[in-house]
């Protein structure tokens, strides 16, 4: 099934890359009739709208710009590439063809985007960050696949941290160890463990869910297992002084066992208490290991999810109060917490999101029309047409998740969150740039020749920023992870169809908008039309013709010439070059990861309990170093490489992580690992006689504090029972320098990994090491799979974890080529940070290929290395308009500051601003700090690259000119024609 899901991905993608090509065949077919040719050397000819046949590509007497010169001895003429020479006719056909038959263009865009929302009744949503962000093929991913299939699935976690105030914030916060304290958590364990939840019919507790390695009594991590979990036993065993006892002989006193029998450590059930210093603690640390399920339906845990929903309720509604009265803090979470938490993030700033599309659609209208004036807005204004462009945008976004959730491609949140606002900001772009480009056309021009004209001049600007930015997306639609993977591949589309939209559909509409202002009708009730003593449109588009508006004037007047200035130059070069290697400094700073508190909504109660983790916890992350096809015969020598006991190797892989335990600064090994191997071989040892035994038939007999040793329930145990003839499994002189045989190994391990730990033997294997060993195929002499645990240091900072995962691979990678043994880390986290040890090389060859992609649609459409260069450096659609003005470079680039300026201030730069400063006040962290302030920034880096760095980059060593002089025939006619 994975295979065919991933086909179709790659078949999307041909066909997104078919349809864009199939963009130029159009072309192609539409030039059969204008029969694409040089442009230059053509005569300057008027049509019958007034309007110049070549358009954009102004033909001037070279003696003057603006009046007839008498007897000019030559004329500038245009010598445009070949593909802008076909660009520019398959523009201004098709100008004609829309102009003619706007409905029927309109009809047949909308048809494609229509039927592939279809697709969206199989809309699904991905929320599962495994699924998410994990690639497929991942080293870590696979390592996990392997720990869960031959080990066991890391257990889900339910967690209470339970806190002391101190008195002032420079103060020490008390010891939380004391009688009230662990009474209340008596009653809260209470609370817990009478919760029940409903799952399809079953009552689920929390003991039908969690973790069991010995008998009935849940693994539970708390400092209530010293009492047994059990009130009675708190007053039993002498309240906290037996608490603080229990904190330095956890291992070694038979009462401060747990309920399940395994010691427990306390820096794992205490929090915030300085060096070893327990009874200083200032937090409970309660865990509760429940059992998981690893499949790929992903409701293989419905069971624990109930109950973890029912958790976070309880905790809420009735914990909270009990333990604000007593004046402490309370966090917590559940294995759920963060899937619900950003399930609902993507729904608690849809109000957000909502604001800022109104915001930039009532700026779009404003900008899309004319000076207001009290007379004549009604019909000026342009409110159906930004809503009807919105509306465009919408579809082309729902269009691209239609087609892909038609083909079994799961959207994310992401994508319902960002795609949107992305689109827009793109459509909006090329909106302002088409009306705008209309608006400025000669009002003496009939509609037709307007659309055209304006399809000539920005056209191919349109048409070079969509297809780069549509390669650009579809560039990432081949890194591994899977959220970018799928991100890209539904933005390329959606602004592919977008593209197609805003050259069909909105230009079609951009018609029909212009026909109802020129026939007097009001914006947005076109059914009314004003009596003609309100003023014509043609009037009005007069007026504003000749008043080309402040920011025009700016443009041309102030901005422009003062660019031109030798001084402001060398300043502007100056100072962005000086930015730019500021910026490729600071660079080396950028830490990796995101932090998880930013992904989730700021009122999230998962936001205390990652500070509180941050403040109290002692210890980190477990840490597994897994040991592949470990050879146990006596030959292979392999037991003294792994074990640590006398007579082990001194560099074996558990003497190697007790060292680095050492130095946990740069290993990020907190402990010593837990070693079944070690114990194991202490269990068999003759020198622990009551551990490995054996009845007089040859089968395993426990010690004589268990049953059958002791009578059931507790009797009286004695040693005339019936264990009275056990002896010890072996006698010195039957080990091989304390080593058993092969066939004892293979012998005497199921019963270690069976044997219960109690008084007289603490070395059971029994719940302690359950789950460390796979004895699959282990007659073979070999152990497929074995673990050893131990923990990471605390790890509070996102680079932290991926700074211990880099070192405990380091480690591994060093140990295993020692010790000729395969050995990898495993941590539950490392699934989810393993994208950060390859994002920088990830990042540099998307961006270089992305680049590129750019770079060759810059160059094959406009035929220059130089401007593709340029445009590959500042990123700017200006570069195109620039193009086609004659002069010196200083004049074509205030030409080009004067045509587009305005319009990629005011349709650009403005209407994200206006649309992002809402962002703001999202309630998400990552609005705020990724879409809010890094997309500003974004926005105003490029406003300032655009309108100040690049004219002046331009008029310093901008392209040559492509208006050549040449002499004029006697016979050519003299037409006076002005300068863009």
């Amino acid at each position: 099934m994975g295979s065919v899901r991933v086909k179709c991905i790659e078949l999307s993608l041909a066909v997104l890359y078919a349809a864009a090509i199939s963009v130029f065949l159009l072309w192609g077919i539409l030039l059969r009739k204008g029969q694409c040719g040089p442009l230059s050397e053509q005569k300057t000819l008027f049509n019958d709208h007034g309007g110049n046949e070549l358009s954009g590509y102004k033909l001037k007497n070279t003696t003057s710009d603006l009046h007839m010169s008498e007897d000019p001895p030559s004329v500038t003429v245009l010598r445009p590439s070949l593909v802008q020479d076909c660009m520019a006719r398959v523009f201004r056909n098709y100008g004609a063809f829309v102009s003619r038959k706007p409905t029927l263009v309109l009809s047949l865009s909308l048809v494609v985007p229509i039927l592939l929302c279809i697709g969206l009744i199989h809309f699904r949503v991905e929320t599962r960050p495994e699924k998410l962000w994990v690639s497929h093929g991942s080293k870590a991913a696979e390592e996990k696949r392997f720990f869960d299939h031959h080990l066991a699935p890391f257990y889900r976690i339910e967690q209470l941290v339970l806190a002391t105030v101190p008195a002032s914030k420079s103060a020490m916060a008390p010891s939380i160890v004391t009688d009230q304290n662990l009474k209340l958590l008596f009653e809260l364990q209470k609370k817990v463990d009478e919760l029940h939840a409903t799952y399809f019919g079953s009552v689920v507790f929390l003991a039908n869910i969690c973790m069991k390695p010995l008998a009935d009594d849940c693994s539970t991590l708390s400092v209530l297992q010293y009492f047994k979990m059990d009130r009675v036993e708190y007053d039993n065993y002498g309240g906290v002084q037996h608490a603080e006892y229990c904190f330095e002989h956890y291992y070694s006193e038979e009462t401060c066992r747990s309920a399940f029998q395994a010691p427990i450590d306390p820096s794992t059930v205490l929090g915030g208490f300085p060096g070893r210093n327990y009874s200083m603690a200032s937090a409970f640390i309660i865990t509760y290991p429940v059992n998981n399920e690893v499949g790929d339906n992903g409701d293989e845990n419905g069971k624990a999810v109930a109950w973890e929903r029912a958790f976070i309720r309880l905790v809420k509604q009735e914990l909270m109060p009990m333990v604000e009265q007593q004046n402490l803090t309370l966090s917590f979470s559940s294995e759920s917490s963060i899937q619900d938490e950003l399930e609902r993030e993507s729904s608690a700033d849809v109000i957000t999101i909502l604001v800022s599309y109104v915001v930039m659609f009532a700026y779009i209208s404003f900008t899309l029309g004319d000076i207001p004036k009290l007379s004549s807005c009604l019909v000026t204004s342009k409110v159906l047409l930004g809503l009807s462009g919105v509306m465009l945008v919408m579809l082309s976004v729902l269009g691209s998740i239609g087609f892909f959730s038609a083909i079994g491609v799961k959207s994310t949140l992401i994508i319902m969150e960002v795609i949107p606002f992305l689109v827009l900001a793109v459509g909006v772009d090329n909106m302002c740039i088409l009306v705008h480009a209309v608006k400025r056309q000669s009002t003496e021009m009939s509609l037709e020749g307007k659309i055209s004209n304006a399809l000539v001049e920005v056209g191919p600007s349109i048409t070079l920023a969509s297809l780069s930015e549509v390669l650009a997306f579809a560039v990432g639609s081949f890194i591994p992870m899977p959220a970018v993977r799928v991100f890209s591949m539904f933005a390329a589309l959606a602004v592919f169809l977008d593209f197609i939209l805003q050259i069909t559909a909105f230009v079609a509409l951009i018609i029909f908008d212009f026909l109802r202002s020129d026939d007097n009708r009001v914006d947005c009730f076109p059914c009314i039309k004003l009596s003609s003593s309100n003023g014509s449109e043609r009037e009005i588009a007069g007026v504003v013709q000749r008043n080309q508006g402040f920011l025009v004037r700016f443009m041309e007047d102030f901005h422009a010439p003062m660019l031109a200035i030798p001084g402001v130059k060398f300043v502007v070069v100056a100072v962005f070059t000086a930015a730019t290697f500021t910026s490729i400094a600071l660079c080396t700073r950028l830490q990796l990861g995101l932090d998880q508190k930013i992904v989730l909504p700021r009122d999230s109660y998962l936001q205390g309990y990652f500070d509180d983790l941050a403040r109290y916890l002692r210890v980190g992350p477990p840490l597994y170093f897994v040991v592949k096809d470990f050879n146990y015969s006596a030959e292979s020598n392999q037991t003294n490489k792994i074990c640590s006991i006398s007579q082990c190797n001194s560099n074996s892989l558990l003497n190697e992580i007790t060292r680095a335990s050492l130095i946990p600064e740069s290993s990020f090994i907190a402990k010593p690992a837990a070693s079944w191997l070690d114990d194991f071989l202490v269990w068999l040892s003759p020198e622990a006689f009551s551990c490995c035994r054996k009845f007089i038939n040859g089968s395993y007999c426990p010690p004589d504090d268990q049953a059958p040793c002791c009578r059931p329930n507790g009797g009286f145990c004695d040693i005339s029972g019936i264990c009275k003839d056990c002896i010890t499994c072996f006698h010195q002189s039957d080990l091989h320098e304390g080593r058993p045989s092969t066939s004892q190994f293979k012998e005497k391990l199921p019963w270690f990994l069976k044997a219960l730990p109690s008084a007289n033997c603490a070395k059971g294997g029994n719940g302690a090491y359950a789950s460390s060993i796979d004895l699959t195929g282990f007659d073979s002499g070999t152990i497929q799979a074995s673990s050893f645990r131990t923990y990471h240091k605390p790890l509070s900072r996102q680079v932290d974890y991926v700074n211990a995962m880099k070192a405990a691979r380091d480690f591994s990678s060093r140990v295993s080529d020692s010790l000729k043994l395969q050995v990898f880390p495993y941590s539950v986290y490392y699934i989810f940070f393993e994208q950060y040890i390859t994002i920088w090389k990830t990042a540099l060859i998307n961006i270089a290929i992305g680049l590129g992609a750019v770079f060759i649609i810059c160059l094959i459409i406009t035929c220059s290395l130089w401007t593709s260069a340029l445009i590959l450096l500042v990123s700017a659609m200006i570069v195109l308009d620039m193009m086609v003005n004659s002069g010196n470079r200083t004049s074509r680039a205030k030409a080009a500051l004067s045509t587009m300026g305005a319009s990629v201030f005011s349709g650009i730069t403005l209407t994200k601003l206006v649309g992002v400063i809402v962002l703001r006040f999202a309630k998400s962290q990552v609005f705020v700090v990724y879409y809010f302030q890094m997309y500003l920034a974004l926005v105003l880096i490029g406003f300032l690259h655009g309108l100040i760095f690049l004219p002046v980059l331009l008029s310093i060593c901008g392209p040559p000119s492509r208006w050549v002089v040449k002499e004029r025939p006697e016979d050519q006619p003299v037409v006076a024609t002005q300068t863009g």
